[in-house]
């Protein structure tokens, strides 16, 4: 996306001009970076709906990364020059958006500009995170390693992500076609026996009562419902796209209880590997903690971690500034912070807190899963034993009056 700006150089020298970046934050980085001074930053072009859909097609996803990041650090190890590496990258690349940034990103190279360089100008593509760890690379010489590292972190993430996709899918589709099957019977097969009941004059039972005035209201009413029902849920997603309704969405997805045992863990491997990495990379630890802000796909933790990376910078230890906020860092993680402290081993402490709240969420979505389809089971069957005994009953019952 396109952002105009204007901002002063450290000379007091006005610039104005526009800057390409995936996010407002981004594009504020990436001045910061060049050592602008912001005064105003605001998108230059309206995003339509049909962007976003076609943005969403046409996204790089992790598989993505996981591949360009392997085959980078394999080229790189061989002695292959980056700039033919990156050509061939571009030649096997399946994703169109990458391919083409990969190309633009060689171009660059061949410019003069540096792969960090060249790759922040892609920001749309590659993320913070990415940028801030080849940079930190190209200081020490360890390129090929930062990227089997990135490759290691976007295959992680890859696996995390499946493993809550797959334990959420089961439970959605099943609740989706029992809530269909059943509103097709309330609004079209009970209707048609109502009127059987009402001459033949059963008493029918409560429940019974219920389903039939609920058929009638939707086949009366079904279009006013769904035009409500669309419209309650554009509000909300409205609503979610906000800064607040963002921050209210992130913390009911820790407060919850069922999608707290999921999620809480989740961030906590999420920061902790990207923090691990960065910190093995040479990223100063300030710096560390402002760019996995911007990764953690949260809006609460994304303000926890610039809290603690501005208390961090005024001479506050990490372990200290972290336990400042113990509902969203257990206790446990500033303890085991404290000790890498006192060794010198924080990137090693993140990385075992990355494997130890790995495993908590890995247990955690098995015990759901395996939880997920008996309680299923049981509930599915006494709601569809109430759905039909709900006819069946009256059946009886009209049977009975005709013997």
């Amino acid at each position: 996306m396109k952002y105009k700006y204007q901002a002063k150089t450290r000379e007091g020298e006005l610039q104005v001009g526009f800057i390409e970046a995936g996010t407002k934050d981004s594009a504020a980085s990436i001045l910061a970076g060049h050592g602008l001074f912001i005064l105003t930053l605001e998108a230059a072009e309206t995003v339509h709906w049909y962007d976003r859909l076609s943005s969403y097609f046409s996204a790089v996803r992790k598989k993505d990364f996981v591949i360009f990041s392997r085959q980078l650090a394999l080229l790189l190890n061989a002695r292959l020059p980056l700039g033919d590496a990156l050509r061939n990258l571009a030649q096997q690349t399946q994703n169109q958006t990458l391919k083409e940034s990969i190309i633009l990103v060689s171009e660059d190279i061949n410019s003069g500009l540096s792969f960090s360089q060249a790759l922040e100008r892609q920001s749309g593509v590659f993320s913070d995170f990415f940028v801030s760890l080849v940079r930190a690379s190209e200081v020490t010489g360890n390129l090929a390693e930062a990227a089997s590292f990135l490759a290691d972190y976007y295959e992680k993430e890859l696996i995390i992500t499946s493993k809550v996709k797959s334990a959420l899918m089961y439970p959605v589709i099943v609740i989706f076609l029992f809530v269909g099957v059943s509103i097709l019977l309330i609004t079209v097969v009970f209707p048609q026996i109502g009127p059987v009941f009402a001459q033949a004059q059963v008493e029918l039972p409560l429940f019974t009562r219920i389903l039939l005035g609920s058929g009638e209201f939707l086949s009366r009413w079904w279009l006013a419902m769904l035009v409500s029902l669309l419209v309650i849920i554009a509000t909300i997603l409205d609503y979610a796209r906000t800064t607040e309704g963002e921050a209210v969405f992130d913390e009911l997805k820790i407060r919850l209880p069922i999608v707290g045992k999921v999620h809480l863990p989740l961030m906590l491997t999420r920061i902790s590997n990207n923090a691990s990495i960065l910190l093995h990379g040479g990223v100063p630890m300030a710096q560390t903690l402002e760019i996995v802000s911007q990764t953690v796909d949260n809006a609460i933790y994304e303000e926890l971690l610039r809290d603690i990376s501005n208390d961090v910078r005024q001479g506050e230890t990490l372990s200290k500034a972290m336990s400042k906020h113990p509902d969203y860092f257990p206790t446990l993680v500033p303890q085991m912070l404290a000790v890498g402290e006192i060794t010198g081993q924080v990137d090693e402490i993140f990385t075992r807190v990355a494997t130890l709240y790995g495993r908590e969420l890995d247990d955690t979505i098995n015990n759901m899963t395996e939880l997920i389809q008996p309680v299923m089971m049981v509930g599915l069957g006494l709601l569809t034993g109430l759905l039909f005994g709900s006819i069946l009953i009256p059946l009886y019952k009209l049977v009975s009056t005709f013997q």
